[in-house]
């Protein structure tokens, strides 16, 4: 018989590669420190500088909203933008309860119908919710950087 719960911080062998990557609902711990994105989150956190201007505006603008992060541990892109949107979100002290992280395999799918209906593409995708309903996107790498694309995406709202 299959145990069919959710798993998480659940790690399978990738089939392209053999790797091992992580898959569904993970932890922010268990992402940061996975070994394939451990190298990349500790040379970019501390780097990263959000904006400060944005970051006033955001104060004001990302009070309640929840963001699910889709990523995936074995792409470039989520090594690269997740510490930065991690730097700032921590710089804004958003509720870490606010925040879910599902991490997919190469063909962008998660178990369990974590991504039901989320039409994911492309990794890292932030979507940023106000009471279940999607205000919008940042999706692969931010237009300009993660700060002034969720000020966008929270002002048009």
């Amino acid at each position: 018989m299959e145990n069919t719960t959710q798993h998480i911080n659940k790690q399978i062998e990738d089939y392209l590669t053999g790797e091992i990557i992580l898959l569904n609902t993970c932890t922010r711990d268990a992402v940061t420190t996975f070994p394939a994105m451990r190298d990349k989150y500790d040379n970019e956190y501390p780097k990263y500088s959000p904006e400060s201007a944005a970051l006033d505006e955001l104060r004001v603008l990302l009070e309640d909203q929840t963001v699910t992060i889709v990523l995936g541990t074995w792409c470039g892109d989520s090594r690269e933008q997740l510490p930065h949107f991690l730097k700032t979100i921590d710089a804004l002290s958003l509720n870490k309860k606010n925040i879910t992280f599902i991490c997919v395999d190469r063909a962008k799918k998660a178990e369990n119908g974590l991504l039901d209906n989320l039409n994911i593409d492309r990794v890292p995708t932030f979507i940023i919710y106000d009471n279940e309903k999607e205000l919008g996107r940042i999706i692969e790498k931010p237009i300009i950087s993660i700060e002034e694309d969720l000020v966008l995406i929270l002002s048009k709202n």
